[in-house]
């Protein structure tokens, strides 16, 4: 029986090449000639496949690119952990990232947030899901959870908030479970792999959230129309924008300000705005933020280890005592540094 893959395992590859792609500019005809402004170098966590991230976010760097006077570089990402690799050698300068990256980016990569992305129907969140095929013998929550051992499951790195953190925070954990091993066989990918891989027949049951599974909607409405959920997380808050904090002034200030009050013009201009926005899956704007917007990930992922501790196998009590002070330590540290001026 084939079990999930080693904890060091996403760190070292990702979903198929597992590469960092090059930085390329937003205009593959532009020369950035010697002595020019420096380039904005932009990180965009993938929604669907890297590239197709690019295209989607495309316009409205194009429009950052002529406002601020500086070319725009793309840096594109097909994983987590590189994108978070880009950050921590100072690659970036400013990015869109969900919760444990962006807690990684403010605390040990010198980033703060700036905006948080409001989804187009206003809500500043989203939820993780567990789909299934529509013709599954797995119906709900019990049913999956009273074969341990059967099903096959793909999920996504632990990096990702909904297509790991949240599942294990919220499904596993509690009950005692660790996915990696309660499964006979455990894959990693990104949202849209591990829907295709459910639809045919790969695997049993997969992590996704309602964004890219609206996007897959598009991409693969037959495919889409084979799968249902069968589990939603409660509203996990939404991706996040961070910015080096070693830009230089103004460009700094100019960069915040822009992607603050894109798509808030009055008239035509505004309406373009909001049509590039729409590009970008689920996205209507960004909202002003700071760093306190990522306490709930600092607790879901405390909250995690708690259960893992209170359910794992100790030699004794007292380790188990110590582990789980050590724990209490290291949250209250944690947020002390992500809500420090």
């Amino acid at each position: 029986m084939r079990r999930g893959w080693g904890a060091g395992w996403w760190w070292r590859a990702v979903w198929t090449a597992g590469l960092l792609l090059p930085a390329v500019p937003v205009r593959a005809d532009e020369v950035v000639k010697a002595g020019a402004d420096p380039a904005i170098h932009f990180g965009i966590l993938p929604i669907g496949s890297a590239s197709e991230s690019r295209e989607q976010w495309r316009p409205l760097l194009e429009d950052l690119e002529r406002k601020l006077g500086h070319s725009v570089t793309t840096v594109s990402v097909s994983s987590y952990a590189g994108l978070s690799g880009a950050i921590g050698d100072q690659r970036v300068d400013i990015a869109f990232l969900s919760g444990r990256l962006a807690i990684e980016a403010v605390e040990h990569q010198h980033m703060s947030v700036v905006a948080q992305f409001v989804r187009a129907d206003g809500v500043k969140g989203n939820t993780a899901m567990l789909i299934v095929r529509a013709d599954s013998p797995i119906h709900s929550l019990k049913d999956l959870l009273a074969k341990p051992g059967r099903w096959r499951y793909a999920r996504g790195e632990p990096l990702s908030v909904t297509g790991y953190v949240a599942p294990e925070a919220e499904v596993f954990a509690p009950k005692g479970l660790n996915s990696d091993t309660f499964f006979a066989h455990v894959r990693v990918g990104n949202h849209q792999n591990n829907a295709l891989a459910v639809a045919n027949g790969e695997v049993d049951v997969a992590t996704c959230n309602n964004p890219d599974f609206d996007l897959f909607r598009r991409n693969f409405p037959s495919e889409a129309a084979q799968l249902r959920v069968i589990w939603r997380s409660t509203l996990i808050p939404s991706g996040v924008l961070v910015v080096r904090n070693g830009m230089s002034e103004p460009l700094r200030s100019q960069l915040i300000a822009f992607m603050r009050g894109y798509g808030q013009a009055p008239g035509a201009a505004g309406e373009r705005e909001r049509a590039n926005l729409a590009r970008i899956p689920d996205l209507a704007g960004f909202a002003k933020a700071d760093n306190a917007v990522l306490r709930p990930f600092i607790d879901m992922e405390f909250r995690l280890k708690r259960e893992q501790v209170v359910h794992g196998r100790w030699v004794n009590e007292q380790a188990k005592s110590a582990r789980l002070k050590q724990i209490d330590v290291d949250y209250q540290l944690a947020l002390k540094q992500l809500l420090r001026d």
